[in-house]
């Protein structure tokens, strides 16, 4: 069973998917992507992305882990087994703060890794475009703008209308197959 996932449009240079993603950009699509080669300078403009919030999830995955550490030297120095040695204080910041950087460290790689799944939506381990009988061409000397059926512009003869006025090499729907449950 399939249900369509978009319209792609295939491109044979940098120079044209670079003015059809600010084409699509200023159409006020909000769901769609383009698939290149090879990173293409001032393309995330050209899409207009904004910055990713990847660094929101590693930040709070540093300040947790920061704070985990020095919590639990505190924790056991303080509550669970305080212990005076050569008069020095229950806790101080300075004892725990290897602890506390690893933790920091390592869960801000946690973080950083969350944050990068959710945004993604991943694991997902098919996606439509893989079924384009010329996706491998879009790792070689191709490229394409994808817009999916969920952005709230579609309508497939404005979108398709909209990529062909680009003039793409090709415009295709894509489907996206699902799998049959026995």
């Amino acid at each position: 069973m399939s249900k369509p996932y978009g319209i792609l449009a295939l491109f044979d240079t940098a120079q044209e998917i670079y003015h059809a993603a600010e084409a699509v950009r200023d159409a006020g699509y909000k769901r769609w992507d383009c698939i290149t080669p090879f990173p293409i300078h001032g393309m995330n403009e050209a899409m207009g992305l904004r910055r990713s919030l990847v660094g929101a999830f590693t930040l709070v995955g540093g300040i947790t882990g920061f704070t985990t550490g020095m919590t639990i030297a505190w924790f056991m120095g303080q509550v669970n087994y305080p212990l005076i040695v050569q008069g020095k204080p229950y806790f101080s910041f300075v004892f725990p703060f290897p602890v506390a950087y690893e933790l920091t460290i390592l869960l801000s790689a946690f973080g950083t890794l969350l944050g990068m799944f959710l945004i993604n939506r991943l694991p997902r381990h098919h996606h439509p475009v893989m079924d384009y009988s010329k996706f491998h061409r879009l790792m070689d000397d191709k490229f394409a703008v994808v817009i999916e059926v969920d952005d709230p512009l579609y309508d497939e003869a404005r979108t398709r209308s909209l990529l062909e006025g680009l003039h793409p090499s090709e415009v295709v729907l894509l489907e996206d197959v699902e799998e049959v449950k026995a």
